[in-house]
């Protein structure tokens, strides 16, 4: 008997190899390593997102001044956003998050998701100024493509189609100007259903990556 063995009430000291054979010992060590190795096969997955609306067919133009449009995006899953290059408000942080979404997709493997994002200042935001806005933000174009287009076409792809406002664009003091628009995120699954609006912080971006994952494995 070692000098380590606990004393039982009458004094006597408890041999640890004994101790270690006790069988509420053993449950609880059983547990311990057991647990965590299980709750992967019983975490509960939610069914995938429902199509909540259809798409129509839509073409407009990409940063490099080619035709880009729902025919090019067929059997692409995709997450659109919605942007413009003069925007100092919000439009930076949305950028910032899809980046970090990509980043996300690219580290873990994920293949086969496009990110698209729509200017709601199409009259200004030439492909020229949406190249070179990808271009200052080290966006990564072979995933991610940024389109304009007709000024009419694009506010009725945005209202109509994924179903998010526009507002008329304000021309503010000191030159600056704004259009007020969704900060959202909607993700398109291969048949142009969006199958979900997101918001863009850190819970939102988890949500949208994991959905994401969902719907390339149907």
């Amino acid at each position: 008997m070692s000098e380590g063995d606990p004393e039982r009430s009458d004094g006597e000291r408890i041999p640890v190899r004994r101790r270690l054979w006790n069988p509420w010992f053993l449950a609880a060590l059983a547990g311990v390593v057991l647990i965590p190795a299980l709750r992967p096969l019983l975490r509960i997955e939610p069914d995938p997102p429902p199509v909540l609306r259809q798409l129509p067919a839509w073409r407009l133009v990409d940063q490099d001044g080619e035709a880009f449009g729902s025919a090019e995006l067929t059997g692409e899953v995709y997450v659109a956003s919605f942007l413009f290059t003069r925007c100092a408000t919000v439009c930076p942080r949305l950028t910032a998050a899809v980046s970090r979404l990509e980043r996300r997709y690219r580290e873990e493997g994920v293949e086969g998701v496009r990110l698209v994002s729509f200017s709601v200042d199409p009259a200004h935001d030439t492909p020229e100024r949406l190249r070179s806005h990808a271009r200052s933000r080290r966006l990564d174009l072979a995933r991610w493509s940024l389109l304009t287009g007709d000024e009419t076409k694009v506010r009725s792809l945005v209202v109509d189609g994924f179903a998010l406002p526009i507002g008329e664009r304000l021309d503010l003091a000191g030159g600056l100007v704004d259009v007020a628009h969704a900060a959202r995120l909607v993700l398109v699954d291969r048949g142009g259903g969006v199958r979900g609006y997101y918001d863009s912080d850190d819970a939102g971006l988890d949500e949208v990556f994991h959905r994401t994952r969902q719907i390339l494995a149907e």
